[in-house]
């Protein structure tokens, strides 16, 4: 794994700790960073953020611009993202060990009193890379969550679409599910979302089909960013749907 090690000495000559920050910065449109994120960004010392080996970063791609020259840019650069490991090898062990690593590299800068803001695309709670540095930190450092738009509500916002009406209820669901599994929850579903498309396009696509949601649901990749798409769902290839991309399955409109 690639993590940037920076001098760890004091900034500030105190023994004062540094606070962690972890600061959502929304789904892709940069005018979507909420004022609060932008005024802890620019303050903080040191500027965290999750990378794919050889990757620019999408979160990093939000917020580049605002940042200033004084900055530590800390790059927290993935072991694995999707692709197979070889046996003995699991996904779950590697970057778990690399989310302990991370935490110790952000520990060290804290510790001689430096603040980090860990950004995160969308919000930082809602799957968001975060939620597994602050589990390991919480307890230790004084932390504070800036909430984010998520990828959810820059979708329908681009989609142009309600999401829920009156006392509907809305489902989160992750395309890794079973089918069956995934058949079920969307059956009973008034509203969906799914979420990690992907590889598992063609199974989700299937099942919205089988349950009769297929002329109601929508697909966009890339919500709010540069390179957005809304693609009709019979015209997506199942083999080159991004990770960024959601299924939307709308509630029944409600006109009183």
């Amino acid at each position: 794994m690639t993590i940037a090690h920076a001098s760890f000495s004091s900034a500030s000559g105190g023994s004062a700790r540094g606070r962690l920050f972890g600061i959502g910065v929304g789904p892709g449109d940069p005018e979507l960073v909420t004022l609060k994120a932008l005024r802890l960004l620019r303050a903080a010392p040191v500027v965290a953020y999750f990378v794919a080996k050889g990757k620019r970063g999408n979160a990093f791609g939000i917020i580049e611009d605002q940042l200033h020259d004084a900055q530590t840019r800390l790059p927290l650069v993935y072991p694995v993202t999707t692709e197979a490991l070889e046996p003995p090898l699991s996904y779950e062990a590697v970057i778990a060990d690399f989310y302990d690593t991370a935490s110790e590299v952000i520990a060290a800068h804290l510790d001689a009193g430096r603040d980090v803001a860990v950004i995160c695309e969308g919000d930082p709670f809602f799957y968001g890379s975060y939620m597994y540095l602050h589990d390991r930190l919480a307890e230790r450092f004084d932390a504070e969550v800036v909430p984010g738009v998520c990828s959810i509500l820059g979708g329908t916002a681009v989609l142009g679409v309600p999401l829920v009406y009156r006392n509907q209820t809305l489902s989160v669901l992750s395309g890794v599910l079973p089918e069956d599994e995934l058949k079920r929850r969307l059956a009973d579903a008034d509203a969906a979302v799914v979420m990690k498309l992907g590889r598992n396009f063609d199974k989700v696509r299937r099942v919205l089909g089988e349950l009769g949601l297929a002329d109601r649901a929508l697909y966009v990749e890339r919500a709010t960013m540069a390179n957005q798409r809304i693609v009709p769902l019979d015209d997506v290839d199942p083999m080159a749907s991004p990770y960024f991309s959601l299924l939307v399955v709308p509630g029944t409109p409600w006109r009183g």
